[in-house]
């Protein structure tokens, strides 16, 4: 049979059983408001969302192009490894042909110009800063007229060798009435250094 559930009239804060209910309900809203400025279950406003969107859209944007940047610099790294190992290869030699390929080079460029070419003496050098190359100095000698020696010159400076005139001392002999210049060149290469072989 039904109970009948009467109220009473008059509630006391009086009494403990209601005052722990309160107090229980009191500390229960507390914690559902802190919930909800904490955690935002419904979410920002429509507002908030399109400005965190925006403010991601711009994220992904810097790390693509931060991505881009670096793909960019690998691929110039590489092709400048790729063009360096390149010009090593095409333009040092190693110690046992230079000299030969030098002064091959330096004879028929000199019979090309039209001038004399006299011995070659060759003194190696290391390369300050470098255990892998080393530099060939050869000073040679060569008789000739003006006209023909800078034609020498030209020829050099053309040549698809890497060779450098580091240095150039001309002297007019007073025989022959000075048409005959005597030339002096320090000429530099360079070679891959291979231990214990000798240019």
């Amino acid at each position: 049979m039904p109970r009948n559930f009467n109220l009473p009239s008059t509630l006391s804060l009086k009494d403990p059983r209601f005052a722990m209910r309160l107090l229980i309900g009191v500390l229960l809203a507390a914690n559902l408001v802190a919930a909800v400025i904490a955690f935002k279950p419904f979410g920002g406003s429509a507002d908030d969302v399109r400005r965190e969107q925006e403010s991601l859209n711009a994220q992904l944007t810097r790390a693509q192009q931060q991505l881009g940047n670096s793909r960019q610099l690998v691929d110039k790294v590489q092709r400048a490894r790729a063009e360096g190992d390149q010009f090593l290869s095409k333009y040092f030699t190693d110690p046992a042909t230079t000299g030969v390929m030098i002064v091959s080079e330096l004879t028929s460029t000199a019979k090309e110009a039209g001038i004399q070419m006299g011995p070659a003496q060759f003194t190696p050098e290391p390369v300050v800063g470098s255990d892998t190359f080393d530099k060939l100095s050869s000073n040679v000698g060569f008789a000739g007229n003006y006209a023909n020696f800078t034609k020498f010159v030209n020829l050099m400076d053309k040549s698809p060798r890497f060779i450098i005139i580091e240095n150039l001392q001309a002297a007019a002999p007073q025989q022959g009435g000075g048409q005959t210049l005597a030339v002096s060149l320090k000429i530099d290469t360079f070679v891959k250094n291979t231990p214990g072989a000798t240019p």
